[in-house]
């Protein structure tokens, strides 16, 4: 089965865009076509278990990306990741190296974070909610977490309706179809060696925070933004302003 996903622009350089763990492929609605417009070939995908990719299998997520892309017949691409879409990004770039032209990292996690005390209490408390059957509540933590002080009510809207799905198809799947760890640690990231933008936001809970300064420092070719207005999803707080960030980190592999 290939994921969902839309297609936008003929350029000769292919950007994908993964989404988070909260979202799906319409977290990407102001970039898709910006980025179309750029003179990129733009890819936007539902990885399984969002949007409109069930989970019908034991899946590893960066196998499903290869498996697109070679549906797509795209060689080599950008990958343009928010949250859990880095740590596939990253799988990725460790796994299939030669097929990563740059990576742009927005408030990443990474394949081998270890997640804080309170990082695991937050996850507890949506544990709860979702076994009490209270989806309304679960979706509810998630969009105060996770979006900044900059978030109207339109993206509050949106991550609303996107997190509300992920938790129908997943749990709907049954256990034996969860994703397989890749095995992908520090030796493997500190070996990707492609330009990487990696972004952090100033309101975004400390873990992340912590991950986006770890990997700057241990990818070769990187270099951290630090955001001063954004929580978690900045794409989605700032559209255009990401947008104009992304447009212009992407722009040698426009040009080359």
């Amino acid at each position: 089965m290939t994921l969902f996903h839309d297609v936008a622009g003929e350029g000769p350089s292919a950007v994908v865009l993964l989404h988070s763990g909260v979202c799906d492929r319409r977290m990407w609605d102001a970039q898709f076509t910006a980025l179309a417009d750029a003179g990129h070939r733009v890819v936007r995908c539902d990885l399984r278990g969002f949007g409109e990719t069930p989970v019908d299998r034991p899946h590893t997520h960066s196998e499903d990306l290869r498996d697109l892309l070679d549906a797509l017949g795209v060689e080599r691409a950008a990958l343009v990741a928010s949250s859990f879409g880095a740590v596939v990004a990253l799988e990725f770039a460790a796994r299939h190296s030669g097929r990563v032209s740059a990576l742009a990292l927005l408030c990443p996690n990474a394949p081998d974070h270890e997640p804080s005390a309170e990082l695991r209490a937050w996850g507890a408390r949506e544990d709860a909610l979702i076994d009490a059957g209270d989806l309304d509540a679960a979706v509810a933590l998630n969009v105060d977490t996770w979006l900044g002080p900059e978030a109207g009510d339109g993206a509050r809207a949106l991550v609303g309706a996107m997190q509300r799905r992920a938790f129908e198809v997943q749990l709907a799947a049954p256990e034996e179809f969860d994703p397989v760890d890749p095995g992908v640690g520090t030796a493997e990231l500190a070996a990707i060696d492609v330009p990487c933008l990696v972004v952090s936001g100033a309101h975004d809970i400390p873990d992340f925070r912590a991950v986006a300064a770890r990997l700057a420092g241990l990818l070769p070719a990187a270099r951290l933004l630090e955001l001063d207005w954004a929580g978690h999803l900045p794409s989605l707080e700032r559209p255009e302003e990401t947008t104009g960030l992304l447009v212009e980190f992407l722009a040698p592999a426009r040009a080359s």
